[in-house]
């Protein structure tokens, strides 16, 4: 990946993180709440991780082969399961938002612990 392209994926990752967060904090009541709850259930009342992120990769043009290319390739040595058998542009999706959605709520988490920490 080239330079550029990691500073605009880092960029993309900062803003997902910071959104996912308020997000979160506004509709679970706080921050400790927000923590709790991630951590439980992702796909919650409250976090919907999976909408957050379909939603993002949809704003940002990224809900198309080169954006999961792009997303994929940012987080190539990252593990992801394989996705069930389909187009190759599906797979490519798919792979790319579980890949996206798992440092999401690792970063998530490390923000609001900060959070936490600082009231």
């Amino acid at each position: 990946m080239e330079l550029y392209q990691r500073q605009q994926f880092d960029l993309l990752l900062m803003m997902a993180v910071e959104r996912f967060a308020e997000r979160m904090i506004e509709r679970c009541a706080g921050p400790e709440a927000a923590l709790a709850r991630l951590r439980t259930d992702p796909q919650g009342e409250g976090i919907w991780l999976d909408r957050f992120v379909d939603a993002l990769f949809q704003d940002f043009l990224l809900d198309n082969p080169a954006g999961a290319c792009f997303v994929l390739q940012a987080l190539a040595d990252r593990a992801v399961s394989a996705p069930p058998a389909g187009t190759i542009n599906a797979m490519l999706q798919t792979m790319a938002r579980r890949a996206f959605a798992d440092l999401l709520v690792i970063r998530a988490e490390e923000a609001l612990e900060q959070m936490i920490g600082y009231h």
